[in-house]
């Protein structure tokens, strides 16, 4: 560990308060044991928290980095009160990423059963290291060339470096994690191929990856991009120097700094309604007007034509009960000249899976039905993440994930009793 880290790390264990009831652990989606991990900083026992860390979340190096820790730890130090907030999501990130780097895994056993993990996104990474762990012979059926998902081709480098990902591969392979990729399951490779293949049970972690449209005339013209698809490889895309971003959740705010990031003079993010509406992280809007992005707001979009988008002014009304409604102020419809708009406005899943899968049943959004305990409507297939949920946060889709990955355990053990009792 590097010494400046070091010191950081003892200064930050010495100013917390290790709090019984912490409300920073109360607050962590999937239940990080702050305090415990805060005191091992100052007995200097390091390896052991990192170890503590990854077990609580294999992820744990990457929510350090792009968790709302405004929301959740952070935002709910008792120190906030009346000084400057512990920042453990700091310490999680230098800690959690040494390890990553230096750690060395092996699987003490190996069971019978084979379990086939479609997609690498936050999800698939943590049931695979879950699994691994218990001896299961994990394979992960990957789409494009390198592992991540989201995290690699949804969240911009300079945000989260690729070297975490990359040793987060390592430490899969050293659990003997087989890893096809460029394999995309659906139209060749099945679901029911997969269970015909001795594979006990399927875990469907594919994220979201089809864009919402606007819905508005001018979306298919030449240089109208969805945010989603810019960010898979913003260094090939050739934007101009004026840029407008619709949309106001934390994948538009990717989309605006990488274009800002990557030449874009003029990059301006407009949403319909004000800052308090928008669904993206406050330090993630803060980062971007650091960066130079401007906002424009109050404004919704009408078309997009060549020389940009054509906008209509809101405003928010209140109606008779107190609620408030957003509305169109009429005759102030305007062009914002741009040489490429990027929308970003949610994304839904693809149905490659679903439409080439006998039984397996979704709702109305696309999302796939599991019951409780993460089981889809098909047997032996279970599901979380954001193909279940629609786009949430990383931490989230681990935690799910941790639960599934311990039905998956009990599914194959209770298919294996059965088995022998034949």
């Amino acid at each position: 560990m590097k010494e400046i880290d070091m010191k950081l790390l003892k200064e930050e264990s010495n100013r917390c308060f290790v709090c019984k009831n912490a409300k920073c652990k109360n607050h962590c989606p999937i239940d990080t044991p702050i305090p415990q991990i805060m005191e091992l900083f100052r007995e200097d026992k390091i390896d052991e928290a990192a170890e503590i860390l990854f077990n609580n979340n294999p992820l744990s190096a990457i929510c350090g980095i792009i968790c709302p820790h405004e929301d959740q730890c952070l935002g709910n130090c008792i120190k906030r009160i009346k000084g400057e907030p512990i920042k453990f999501h700091e310490l999680e990130t230098i800690v959690s990423s040494e390890y990553l780097k230096n750690a060395s895994f092996k699987q003490d056993k190996v069971l019978d059963d084979r379990i086939a993990i479609i997609g690498s996104g936050p999800a698939g990474i943590a049931i695979a290291f879950v699994l691994a762990k218990k001896g299961y012979k994990i394979t992960i059926f990957e789409k494009n060339a390198e592992i991540g998902g989201v995290l690699r081709y949804g969240i911009p480098e300079f945000r989260l470096s690729r070297e975490i990902l990359d040793n987060m591969e390592k430490r899969l392979l050293d659990l003997n994690v087989k890893i096809k990729y460029n394999s995309l399951v659906g139209p060749v490779t099945t679901i029911d191929r997969l269970l015909e293949d001795s594979y006990s049970a399927v875990f469907i972690g594919t994220g979201v990856w089809n864009p919402k449209t606007l819905n508005i005339k001018g979306e298919t013209l030449g240089h109208v991009h969805y945010a989603i698809n810019y960010l898979k490889s913003p260094k090939s895309f050739r934007l101009g120097e004026k840029v407008v971003v619709v949309g106001a959740g934390n994948v538009a705010m990717d989309a605006a700094r990488s274009a800002k990031h990557y030449g874009a003079k003029e990059v301006t993010v407009v949403y319909r309604k004000d800052f308090e509406d928008m669904t993206a992280t406050k330090i993630e809007i803060e980062d971007a007007k650091k960066e130079g992005v401007e906002f424009d707001l109050f404004k919704a979009p009408v078309k997009i034509v060549e020389e940009g988008i054509v906008f209509i002014d809101t405003k928010k009304v209140e109606n008779e009960d107190g609620s408030n409604k957003l509305i169109n102020i009429e005759n102030s419809e305007k062009l914002m000249e741009a040489d490429s708009v990027i929308i970003a406005v949610s994304q839904s899943p693809k149905n490659n899976i679903v439409s080439n899968t006998k039984n397996l049943e979704t709702n109305r959004h696309g999302l796939l039905l599991i019951d409780d305990i993460g089981h889809t409507t098909k047997t032996g297939v279970f599901a979380s993440g954001d193909v279940v949920t629609g786009a949430r946060t990383v931490v989230e889709a681990v935690a799910n994930a941790k639960d599934v990955a311990k039905s998956i355990d009990e599914y194959c053990i209770e298919l294996k009793n059965k088995k022998n009792c034949i």
